[in-house]
């Protein structure tokens, strides 16, 4: 899909992908490019963007509240206190995506984060949102990039501080998926934040 934005079942215009689904069309509607910030909630973001890596979005938004059990809600201060016996319980279990390097790194990260100050994680991830000014609203799929030098810095500044299984790519879709960019088509009626 590299076209322009497109009717859904109610009329309106939105981007390709979400009308795909009607699981696709909440979270294009709801959420996608909306601000989100605390650090809970950005850690959240982060550790499914992560798990995502290699797979179709629609896998782990389906399983988002299996993954929201089976990490304690992604409250850093609780997911830092997990232990080998529950490391054992992820990998064995059937609600989230059994992969041993991912969910070895969702941990670490949150023992790293959970040295950080209260805001430390929502200031570095919001300190690489670029100016909206210099980003014009791209007109077809085509134009929506997979990375840019903000998310290129941000995944070089996680990994610097010991942030695991977050590459470029993966920064970039966190940006947008946390509302750090609009990559809301030009005609999509959820352009700007608008309620479809």
């Amino acid at each position: 899909m590299t076209g322009g934005a497109v009717p859904g079942p109610d009329g309106r215009p939105r981007c390709p992908w979400g009308i795909s689904s009607e699981d696709y069309t909440a979270y294009h509607d709801e959420e996608w490019g909306r601000p989100v910030h605390g650090d809970d909630a950005l850690y959240e973001r982060l550790s499914l963007e992560a798990f995502q890596s290699g797979l179709s979005w629609i896998t782990i938004l389906r399983r988002r509240d299996g993954f929201r059990r089976a990490f304690a809600g992604f409250r850093i201060p609780e997911v830092a206190a997990f232990t080998d016996t529950d490391r054992e319980r992820l990998l064995a279990d059937p609600g989230i995506i059994r992969n041993r390097a991912k969910i070895d790194a969702c941990l670490d990260n949150a023992r790293r984060l959970a040295d950080w100050a209260p805001g430390e994680l929502d200031e570095l991830i919001w300190s690489h949102a670029p100016d909206p000014a210099t980003r014009p609203a791209p007109r077809t799929l085509a134009d929506v990039p997979a990375v840019t030098p903000e998310s290129t810095a941000l995944a070089k500044e996680l990994k610097r501080r010991g942030v695991r299984f977050v590459g470029p790519t993966t920064a970039y879709a966190l940006m947008q998926a946390c509302g750090l960019v609009d990559d809301h088509l030009a005609d999509c009626a959820a352009r700007g934040g608008a309620t479809v």
